[in-house]
């Protein structure tokens, strides 16, 4: 069996343990992110037509389907949901999802990421499956507390991945490892956006997107429960030569033990440089994707007249190419790995530019694409998501740089400020855009949201660093830490 699963010669090279950890989380962002998504494409199946009117005081109820389904559960009835409600579902999600970032990534370091990972997906599962009957039994409001026990869920799934991949990454490798981890999410995106029209056309119906969606997270549950561990010291099948390569290899302080980690160094994380400048162009990454993905249909429709929701395959193209581009910049990361003057920081600051600096003028140009010329304008929209992928070897592991020990922890504090900053986006656009066919004011958005993945990326690259801090590895004695190695084995400089 060990054989079978490292597949190695010696630790560094080929197929290791540490890859299938990373596949794993591949998979399980996959799911995270399909379950994401999947209420927004089945609100549509499952909406009444829209000469069905509802008033204020009226409550949204089920309208069962005349045709008769001798599958029970796959039974599809429709909601005559108004605006506002769809809108309450469709966020409640983020509300809950925000709540357990931080206290996510400090459980995943301090009792190991395995079980947190299991439990939440676990959960997440279970809620799926049991959507439609909630919504049948309570209404539209038994289904958003059921998204926002959801976002609970899944709100420690970043900061485990990040607090995983601290243990299990050397460095050298942990842009590749990350990416691979985290492209997972477009996988998800696509798949969902391309499969549940069609399957909720088919004699199962709309709810049958939610029963197959958690059914494969089971599945995904019983994978992770026999190949994973929080740790490589952990894990059953890993080889001693590649448990030892990513020991020697993963970080240049101190990893201490999950039993013997010292308290989270608060005042040194916040009065941080490298911290607050990665804190920032978190935030502003999220307000200029969020601000694209959200209101880009809009611009669309209203300014090209093309309906980007309604197509599936527009829909998931913009997710499509990023996915295949965030495997293009692993390759390219890899070439520039071979130039030994290149350090970790101009790899890391490199494509952090990369990732922000071209989406910056892609959507400025958008917004000064001539009518009549929609081609051009769904391939600058689908060049500005794509390439946003570079970040995955950016500002998106650069937490585990700073600190191995308390990466989750620095995850959850930037990803919960940045989800904020998500949810705030709309509401700027919202502002701004009084008439949607105004092209003057959609401008006047790219520009905002061209200015702050400049000013975020800016810092970024004058303030952030890629050694580990000094807060990280607080004195301890020999018996509760172990010693590592510089970060770039190969002896490159990291500074």
């Amino acid at each position: 069996m060990t054989t079978a699963l490292t597949m190695v010669k010696t630790g560094e090279k080929l197929f290791g343990v540490r890859h299938v950890q990373c596949i794993l989380c591949f998979f399980c962002l996959a799911m995270c992110y399909a379950w994401r998504v999947n209420l927004s494409v089945a609100l549509v199946a499952m909406s009444e037509p829209p000469s069905v009117n509802v008033t204020e005081n009226d409550t949204a109820s089920a309208v069962p389907d005349d045709d008769d389904d001798d599958f029970g559960i796959f039974k599809a009835e429709y909601y005559p949901f108004d605006e506002g409600q769809k809108s309450y579902m469709l966020s409640s999600f983020f509300w809950g999802y925000i709540v357990t970032q931080v206290p996510g990534g400090y459980i995943a370091q301090r009792y190991g990421a395995k079980m947190l990972l299991l439990a939440g997906l676990a959960a997440a599962a279970i809620l799926t499956i049991i959507s439609p009957l909630a919504l049948k039994l309570g209404g539209w409001i038994a289904l958003c507390a059921v998204r926002f026990t959801m976002g609970l869920t899944q709100g420690a799934v970043h900061p485990a991945t990040h607090a995983l991949l601290s243990k299990w990454s050397p460095a050298n490798e942990r842009g590749m490892l990350g990416t691979i981890c985290y492209s997972g999410a477009q996988f998800g995106t696509v798949v969902m956006l391309a499969t549940s029209g069609y399957i909720a056309d088919s004699f199962m119906g709309w709810p049958s997107i939610f029963y197959l969606g958690g059914a494969c997270g089971f599945v995904w549950v019983v994978f992770w429960y026999v190949f994973s561990s929080s740790t490589p010291e952990e894990h059953r099948f890993i080889s001693p030569e590649e448990l030892k390569f990513i020991e020697e290899s993963r970080s240049d302080g101190k990893m201490q033990s999950a039993d013997s980690l010292a308290p989270t160094p608060w005042l040194p994380i916040f009065t941080s440089m490298p911290f607050l400048s990665l804190l920032v162009v978190h935030c502003t990454h999220m307000f200029g994707f969020w601000t694209l993905l959200t209101q880009i249909p809009s611009y669309m429709k209203n300014i090209y007249g093309i309906d980007i929701k309604e197509s599936a395959l527009l829909s998931s193209l913009p997710y499509t190419v990023m996915l295949l581009l965030s495997f293009f910049f692993v390759w390219l990361s890899k070439v520039l790995q071979r130039n030994k003057s290149l350090s970790l920081s101009f790899n890391r600051k490199f494509f952090n530019s990369i990732g922000h600096w071209i989406p910056m003028c892609s959507l400025i140009a958008l917004g000064y694409v001539p009518k009549e010329d929609n081609l051009l304008a769904v391939v600058l929209l689908t060049l500005t998501v794509g390439i946003s992928a570079a970040t995955y070897l950016g500002f998106q592991v650069n937490h585990i740089d700073l600190s191995p020990n308390y990466a989750g922890t620095l995850m959850g504090l930037t990803n919960g400020a940045a989800n904020i900053m998500s949810g705030i986006a709309p509401l700027v656009v919202g502002q701004i855009v009084q008439d949607p066919k105004n092209v003057n004011e959609w401008r006047l958005v790219f520009f905002l949201a061209a200015a702050a993945y400049f000013i975020g990326n800016l810092l970024f690259v004058v303030f952030g660093r890629t050694e580990v801090q000094w807060w990280d590895s607080p004195e301890q004695s020999v018996d509760d830490v172990e010693q590592g190695v510089p970060l770039s084995p190969n002896g490159q400089d990291k500074r």
